[in-house]
């Protein structure tokens, strides 16, 4: 976890910062702040139509008794998408855009929230089998 603080605090902001550099020399620093707002607002706008998506999905599970779960991790991935896409940086952006795909976040999804799997691919206990018994109980009338 400290690598992980590590690396978000110091090691992307020098990233960035050296791409922000290298670009601005190559095509001029106007157009690359040009390129970072719209990367921004383009990026606004996908989180703003995926999220309302992903909440009328969350809304449909919910008036059908399911618990909308899955869509609840959907919209966390998305609102990180957008506040990587609202900092300014190509890094930040193309990760935020990545989670923008739908099959992407599975993956995301699937990669931070599955357990360990057993030899064969399948959950430990999920072979589609329920053990049961049935029990019978007489019931006597009292006249």
């Amino acid at each position: 976890m400290l690598k992980l603080i590590f690396f978000l605090f110091l090691v992307l902001p020098l990233v960035e910062l050296y791409l922000l550099i290298e670009i601005g020399a190559g095509i001029g620093g106007l157009t690359t702040i040009a390129l970072c707002l719209l990367t921004a607002a383009i990026g606004g706008l996908l989180v703003r139509f995926q999220g309302l998506q992903t909440l009328f999905l969350a809304q449909r599970q919910l008036a059908s008794g399911q618990i909308p779960a899955e869509a609840g991790l959907h919209g966390m991935l998305i609102a990180s998408a957008g506040v990587l896409l609202f900092l300014p940086g190509f890094v930040t952006d193309t990760i935020g855009f990545l989670l923008l795909i739908p099959a992407l976040r599975r993956l995301v999804i699937d990669l931070l929230f599955s357990g360990p799997r057993p030899p064969g691919g399948g959950r430990s206990g999920d072979d589609g089998i329920v053990d049961a018994e049935i029990i019978e109980i007489e019931t006597r009338r009292i006249p």
